[in-house]
């Protein structure tokens, strides 16, 4: 049980001698650089364009800082592991703003639906940049985060399963379409060396997950799935499982986690969020594109904020405009553009796709490796 609760939070591999095993060792990019740049925006045109006819979004601006007190930054998790790049900012004030670099903009974006004048079924999209300091820096996790961030307002009987796998369904035939695009631009792309992508996304319960794989820690156990299931979606992320865990650590105050949803073999399953998570046939591992959900209701907030043991925090700005109506109900979730582009583009490390800061042993690594980083 201790590994399991180890790996609830703190993404990354955690060592460098393990990263090193896992990356591969006979790995050649399919792209050069500049290659893999112009696939890069194709596929990024091509997924803002998708995303914008398949959910009803508009492009906005998003902010890359907000205010501490606001309580809009993501904090990713529920165990405090994770917090924000601070500094205070106004030179010549008397009180400086306390700003916060964002993790994510996870909570702005459900506010900004009302900034923007969103009616039911419309929405919007981010090209969202952030800064998350405590990650380990590894081939998939980066301290500098890009995002497709969205959101879309909904009516109270959108507040189930079937909209939410719809919605997911739509995401992915964008993903697997931008991928059509690269390999119809890169025909090398299409490479005997790997599978080609999968048609269809495959549905789970992380109860499910677990009944197949009970002594396994999660990214264990979704290794295990995705290795027989290259493409799937992880529904119910967030409330304790069977086990006493979580499948994974998730914020109490914008996924909602708590709902009740399947009942099967006598057992309540719960959770209106997820992930979508493929096996990448480059590094050979479990690859996360995206966490989704339909967002907390007001009682559902109060109910996840007791679990969370972080009911003081009801009182900030944000939650006070879910607990007073002042903002819509919704859908929303996070695309990692970075990882999106490795998976598409067949790459061993997001350092081929991104320029971010790296540790010197990790790019040594690379080097001996054959995965050439941009800097």
């Amino acid at each position: 049980m201790a590994d399991k609760q180890a790996d609830l939070a703190g993404p990354g591999i955690s060592t460098y001698p393990e990263v090193e095993k896992i990356l591969p060792t006979d790995y050649e990019s399919l792209l050069t650089p500049m290659e893999t740049m112009k696939a890069l925006y194709a596929v990024k045109e091509y997924i803002e364009k998708g995303l914008a006819e398949e959910l009803n979004l508009q492009l906005v601006q998003v902010p890359l800082i907000v205010e501490r007190e606001s309580g809009m930054n993501d904090m990713l998790d529920r165990d405090g592991s994770r917090t924000p790049v601070e500094f205070p900012a106004g030179l010549g004030l008397e009180k400086r703003i306390n700003a916060q670099v964002v993790q994510a903009a996870t909570k702005w974006k459900r506010w900004a639906l009302k900034q923007y004048g969103c009616g039911v079924g419309e929405g919007i999209n981010t090209d969202m940049r952030a800064v998350r300091k405590d990650y380990f820096l590894d081939h998939d996790h980066s301290s500098y985060v890009d995002q497709w961030d969205w959101e879309k307002v909904i009516e109270e009987k959108d507040r189930n399963l079937d909209y939410l796998i719809d919605t997911v369904k739509r995401i992915w035939k964008v993903i697997r379409g931008a991928g059509e695009l690269a390999m119809e631009m890169y025909p090398q792309l299409r490479s005997d060396k790997y599978p080609p992508l999968p048609k269809e996304l495959e549905f789970f319960h992380a109860e499910e997950i677990l009944d197949r794989y009970p002594d396994l820690p999660r990214k264990q156990r979704e290794t295990a799935m995705i290795k027989e299931h290259p493409a799937i979606f992880i529904i119910g992320v967030g409330y304790p499982l069977k086990d006493g865990y979580p499948h994974e650590m998730r914020a109490a105050d914008y996924d909602d986690w708590v709902t009740p949803t399947i009942e099967k073999n006598g057992e309540q399953y719960r959770g209106l969020n997820g992930d979508i998570l493929v096996w990448n046939p480059v590094t050979e591992r479990r690859h996360e594109l995206t966490s989704m959900g339909i967002r907390v209701t007001k009682e559902t907030l109060k109910v996840q904020m007791k679990m969370a043991e972080l009911e003081q925090d009801l009182e900030l700005p944000y939650h006070k405009m879910i607990l007073n109506d002042e903002i819509p109900l919704s859908i929303g979730g996070g695309i990692g553009q970075a990882r999106t582009y490795m998976y598409l583009l067949r790459k061993a490390h997001l350092g081929e796709v991104t320029v971010t800061i790296w540790p010197k042993q990790l790019k040594e690594i690379c080097e001996k490796k054959n995965i050439h980083v941009l800097q």
